[in-house]
Parts: C-alpha cells; sequence; structure tokens
C-alpha cells in the first residue's frame, strides 16, 4: 500500500510506533503474555510488529492491565495505536477502525456451581465479577441488572477469585476463557453469549490521516495474511479473523 507522508507523521508522530498491550495470565485475541524473558507475545504485538516493519517505523509497547487503562492511554495520545473490544463508551473517546475478530463474551462459573446458562445469571444475590472499565462489564451491567457486579483490576486478580470460587460468575470473552480453563478445575463456560462486539483498530481522536493508514494496514493483514499467521502463532487456529471491510 502506498503511505503518505502526512498520514505517517499522524499515525507515528514521534517517529516511532508507539502501541499498546493488554498483558493477562493466558492469551486472547486481545490479550498477550508476558514470557520468561520479559517480551509479550500474543495477536496484538504481531500485528503492530508487522505494521512497523511496513512501515519502516521503530514499535515500542506500552504494557496495561486491563483494556480501560490501554483505553485512556490512546484517548490521551500516549499510544497510537491498539487493539481492543469496541462499544459506544469507547467509541465516543477513542477512533475504531475495521475489526480482525469478532468477540463473543459470557460467563464462567466455578465447580459445583448450579447455574447452567447465561440467562440464569441475572438473579439477585449472583454476583457476577468482571475487568474494570470493559466493554464486558459494561454489558453485563446492562445484561443481568438484578445480579451485582465486582469489577476488579485485572484478569490475574479475576483468575485468582475463580480459583478460590470467590464469585458466582465471571465474565470475560470466550476465547479469554479457553486458555483460563485448565487452570480452574472443575469451571465451566457458559453456552451463549451476553454480547458481541468487534476487537477493532483503535487510534487516538482528531487524526483522521492516521485512522486510515491503520484502516489500511488492518485490511493489508487481512489480504496477505498477515493475521491469520498471528492467529494461529497463538494457538487461535480455530478461530476466524473478521472478514475484510473494504
Amino acid at each position: 500500500m502506498t503511505i503518505a507522508r502526512d498520514e505517517l507523521s499522524e499515525f507515528a508522530p514521534a517517529g516511532t510506533l508507539r502501541g499498546g498491550v493488554v498483558v493477562a495470565p493466558v492469551k486472547s485475541v486481545s490479550f498477550v503474555t508476558k514470557g520468561d524473558d520479559g517480551a509479550v507475545h500474543g495477536v496484538p504485538v504481531d500485528l503492530m510488529r508487522g505494521f512497523a516493519a511496513s512501515l519502516g517505523v521503530p514499535l515500542t509497547l506500552a504494557e496495561f492491565p486491563n483494556s480501560g487503562q490501554l483505553t485512556d492511554a490512546v484517548a490521551e495520545g500516549r499510544c497510537d495505536i491498539a487493539f481492543m473490544p469496541r462499544d459506544a463508551a469507547r467509541e465516543a473517546r477513542v477512533a475504531f477502525g475495521p475489526s480482525v475478530y469478532l468477540m463473543a463474551s459470557t460467563y464462567l462459573v466455578p465447580a459445583g456451581s448450579a447455574i447452567h446458562g447465561v440467562d440464569e445469571v441475572n438473579r439477585a444475590g449472583v454476583r457476577i465479577v468482571a475487568i474494570a472499565n470493559t466493554t464486558t462489564a459494561r454489558s453485563a451491567r446492562r445484561t443481568a441488572p438484578l445480579a451485582s457486579i465486582e469489577e476488579v483490576a485485572s484478569v490475574d486478580i479475576m483468575t485468582a477469585m475463580a480459583q478460590r470460587g470467590d464469585g458466582d460468575a465471571f465474565a470475560l470473552s470466550h476465547d479469554s476463557f479457553l486458555g483460563l480453563l485448565p487452570r480452574l478445575p472443575g469451571a465451566r463456560i457458559l453456552p451463549g453469549q451476553f454480547q458481541q462486539t468487534g476487537v477493532g483498530v483503535a487510534v487516538p481522536p482528531g487524526r483522521p490521516r492516521a485512522l486510515a493508514l491503520a484502516s489500511g494496514l488492518v485490511e493489508e493483514a487481512k489480504a496477505s495474511g498477515l493475521a491469520r499467521r498471528a492467529f494461529d502463532a497463538a494457538g487461535f487456529t480455530a478461530l476466524a479473523v473478521a472478514p475484510r471491510e473494504a
């Protein structure tokens, strides 16, 4: 793809592409993990490395414990690019381009739970645990108004609570739970979903040329196979890359 100078200067104004990632105990399409060497690995990392290489600029990565803090960093211009689930609250703060994945949010219940379906979570006395300031937490509040919601700062904290059975239902994306389930003996992922949304590329607001460039890079990643290779390298061989939007 042809890249105009003004697009690149708006996309990476510091001369370095500043990406942001959410670090979690296990990978999802939007979460990354950290290796023993301290390096981060996952779909967003592979995509952003590919983008930086095609643009001929260095890449730096800032790490965050949840997508709410990552949203703040992009909205404030501290990060030039990120991949995150989108909803109306986020769309009011950052500019979204195409999605790389269509994400479904559901609940995980601990061993011995009497809850067997998503609809059963919306009951008085049910305690939902969700990650603070995320699309999943907001959707859980909206779709389960009779339950109580406890928001925690990171997936690490949620995982520890699920291991202790400290909560009735734990809200995350289905692809995130696939990696967490082996750490939670007896736990079950509930069938169905209470939210479906895209995991899209996000850039700071007020940068239309940056958004156009980021959008083009995402669509090129789908066409070239970069996105598929990133999914496969992260272990998501059974998950589909979102269809091309242009």
